[in-house]
């Protein structure tokens, strides 16, 4: 086993514990948003949508999900009454996307929740640890 580790790529170490990470962190964060009946991903469509409205492309790219996926996380907020559509009076093909009121106080309310996790973490691995994991982490491309 340890001469199969000395012929690895470093790169492919890298995604790999990246990958692992990434998936711990979100199945963990995933129970605690359970607590609200939502997911990641409708609380990450959320915090995007917070500031600012956004066409579904844009979501799309800035969060990164295919846009199949995206449109049923979108569809599930909007039955939920958290987020609303609206079409573009100069252009019919775009719709942007909105929270609605009742979206922003779900959306307090997991952000509490992911706080929470993250202290939960901080104390675990470090809070300097997560400083600079956060730092290096945006630094990738």
């Amino acid at each position: 086993m340890a001469g199969q580790r000395g012929t690895r790529v470093a790169g492919a170490d890298l995604v790999d514990l990246l990958t692992r990470a990434q998936r711990a962190l979100v199945r963990d964060l995933g129970t605690v948003l359970e607590e609200e009946g939502c997911t990641v991903d409708q609380w990450r469509v959320l915090r995007a949508l917070a500031a600012e409205e956004r066409s579904m492309g844009e979501l799309a790219a800035a969060l990164e999900i295919p846009h199949p996926t995206l449109t049923r996380v979108v569809d599930a907020l909007v039955d939920s009454a958290l987020l609303y559509r609206t079409q573009s009076e100069e252009d019919r093909r775009r719709v942007s996307v909105h929270v609605s009121p009742l979206g922003r106080t779900k959306l307090n309310r997991l952000e509490s929740l992911a706080a929470a996790h993250e202290r939960a973490l901080a104390t675990r691995i470090g809070p300097e640890t997560v400083t600079r994991l956060t730092d290096l982490l945006r630094d990738l491309p």
